[in-house]
């Protein structure tokens, strides 16, 4: 599968039931249909669900196309803050985080449930995806 950012073959990772796609050249994670939500269980979909239904969000970074369809991606905010613009396939495909996207996500988690996901996410990240310029 190639990278949807840079273009580059991606490689397989498995974690916890979870194959995840990731971009050894741009440090990008690819989550197929479901994969996000066996990550961080059941307990934070209203978050998901609610940037997947959103207006797609105005922006100017580049497109990007899925690498299971080929179709473009919807660009979607989560969070107010600091949002994170997650690129989305529009046949319901998968979610794309470029490099560190993942993290902001994670911070934009409700904290009541966020420490324990936070925990895996970023034990995840920490022994599996390594930062592109390490």
């Amino acid at each position: 599968m190639k990278c949807p950012a840079c273009h580059h073959s991606m490689i397989v990772i498995e974690y916890d039931k979870i194959e995840l796609d990731y971009c050894t050249e741009c440090s990008g994670i690819w989550f197929d249909a479901g994969e996000i939500e066996l990550l961080l269980d059941t307990t934070n979909l209203d978050v998901i669900n609610q940037s997947l239904q959103s207006p797609e969000a105005r922006t100017a970074e580049k497109e990007r196309r899925c690498p299971t369809c080929g179709k473009k991606m919807e660009k979607r905010k989560l969070g107010e803050s600091s949002p994170v613009l997650l690129d989305v396939c529009p046949n319901g495909g998968g979610l794309w985080f470029d490099s560190g996207e993942i993290n902001q996500f994670v911070q934009q988690l409700p904290e009541k449930d966020s420490g324990a996901i936070s925990n895996r996410i970023l034990s995840f990240i920490q022994n599996v995806v390594k930062p592109a310029n390490q």
